[in-house]
């Protein structure tokens, strides 16, 4: 070490000598939600619902509870001297998922009687009640699918929403149902576990009473134990909430709201400006339009006769007349806000070119696919959790159809399977297809398989197969055997 290192090294040692470094001391911090969970899913059912009149009451009665006036639904005057207009995004945004998923539902591989009771284990059919599902589920974070026996022949299957499920640590599902009778109001607790049901009915002061109090529950059993190893409730959510353990996320959770409340008060302040920016007409009291009947002033109305009434000028030589002014609209300013808000209401749930929304005016197909891709990504998340479910609800119910038979229930393999969102159209499948047909790189069976996926079934595209190779003159002949004289 030269003299340079070695003074450099004392100096770094005295410099570590003078720095004392004290230990912070422990804070703690009190934060007081504002909201409850079940209020976090009635506000994420509003927006869904989508009734302005409704959110207006809604925003009104929680911003006053809270001591929150910023909201644009929760200040807004209801005088009518502000139009509120809803935009009616959370509702598109919750369908169009759904929708995208049901319709991808590709296969259902079940044994031979899922076949004739799929049709019947609801009113809507089974592909319905699960796109009900997906919607209920993905707006109240959470929720269960319950089988029931009734008098049908077939076991019903329903959707409880996530504000009568409760999900305990010991993978039970209780499913909570108020009844009113006598004026008083009851609570059914329904815990539901692997080979059991119990029931619970409490009165309004929390304290449980018999089931038979109430003529709907006469017959029902407290404890209901079958036969089988599965659940007649299924656990169902997509995104897990931070906030409250064990519980689902709503997508409109995590400051969708607010982006919803900007929307809603963009598209309104836009259109408040164009009604006052209407073309105003400013008119002498003496060509005021009158009653026929009476001769008084006809009142001016925002849609019909918008006018100003105005004094005739005393000065000599000007003559009363009618003036005309139309104010201008800044539109472009309206617009740049409107996009802005409608993109943060969208980010991370789905795709404004899903919604057939083109905000970047881009027309190539790369930039449509590449658009698409937090669409896929959401669908993809809600696809994994259905292949998870779905088997365990199909298997729940085939096992009830076994107890209400009166046969021991089975374990039947259960699976299903979705579709590839965002596949290529028919046109670059064929492009795609033909070149490789070209290069020889790709047999005409996979040619057949890849251009028509699963629309077509495996007989028609044999039957395809063997006509393009029978035009091309390609001859098929069994593989002669060896060593096999006659």
């Amino acid at each position: 070490m030269n003299l340079f290192e070695r003074i450099g090294e004392r100096m770094r040692n005295k410099v570590r000598s003078w720095l004392r470094i004290t230990p912070a001391t422990g804070q703690s911090y009190n934060i007081i939600e504002r909201t409850t969970r079940e209020a976090e899913v009635m506000k994420a059912q509003m927006w869904y619902r989508g009734d302005a009149d409704e959110l207006f009451q809604f925003f009104h009665q929680a911003s006053d509870a809270d001591g929150i006036k910023g909201s644009f639904w929760g200040s807004v005057p209801a005088d009518g001297s502000v139009r509120k207009i809803h935009s009616g995004l959370p509702a598109i945004i919750a369908d169009t998922v759904a929708y995208i998923v049901k319709s991808d539902m590709d296969c259902i591989k079940a044994p031979p009687e899922w076949d004739d009771m799929k049709d019947e284990v609801s009113k809507q059919g089974f592909v319905e009640t699960v796109g009900q599902a997906i919607i209920t589920a993905l707006v109240d974070g959470d929720g269960a699918f319950r089988i029931k026996v009734t008098d049908n022949e077939y076991p019903q299957l329903e959707f409880i929403n996530g504000l009568r499920c409760e999900f305990d640590d010991d993978d039970s599902v209780i499913i909570c149902t108020e009844y009113g009778y006598n004026n008083r109001s009851y609570l059914l607790r329904e815990v539901y576990s692997e080979n059991r049901v119990e029931s619970h009915l409490y009165d309004d002061n929390d304290k449980e009473i018999s089931l038979d109090t109430l003529p709907e529950l006469e017959g029902l059993q407290p404890v209901i134990v079958f036969d089988g190893d599965y659940s007649l409730a299924v656990p169902m959510m997509f995104f897990a909430s931070p906030k409250y353990a064990g519980r689902g996320k709503s997508i409109f959770s995590g400051g969708r709201s607010d982006c919803f409340d900007s929307l809603d008060e963009v598209i309104s302040q836009w259109w408040d400006a164009v009604r006052q920016g209407r073309v105003k007409q400013y008119l002498p009291e003496s060509m005021v339009p009158r009653n026929p009947e009476n001769g008084s002033l006809l009142p001016p109305n925002s849609f019909g006769n918008n006018y100003i009434t105005v004094t005739a000028p005393i000065v000599e030589g000007v003559a009363a007349k009618i003036e005309t002014v139309q104010p201008e609209i800044n539109y472009d300013a309206y617009a740049s806000s409107y996009m802005n808000a409608l993109l943060m209401c969208l980010q991370g749930i789905i795709s404004p070119a899903t919604l057939g929304i083109d905000v970047g005016k881009m027309s190539s197909g790369e930039a449509q696919r590449e658009k698409k891709d937090v669409t896929g990504h959401t669908r993809n998340i809600v696809t994994s959790v259905l292949e998870q479910v779905l088997p365990k609800v199909i298997e729940g119910l085939l096992k009830t159809y076994d107890n209400m038979r009166g046969v021991e229930p089975q374990d039947r393999e259960v699976s299903v399977s979705f579709g590839e969102y965002g596949a290529p159209d028919f046109d670059s499948r064929v492009e795609t297809v033909g070149k490789a047909a070209t290069y020889g790189i790709m047999s005409t069976e996979t040619q057949v398989d890849e251009l028509w996926g699963g629309s077509q079934d495996d007989e028609w595209k044999a039957a395809e197969v063997a006509r393009i190779k029978a035009e091309k003159g390609i001859m098929t002949a069994d593989e002669p055997s060896v060593g096999g004289g006659a």
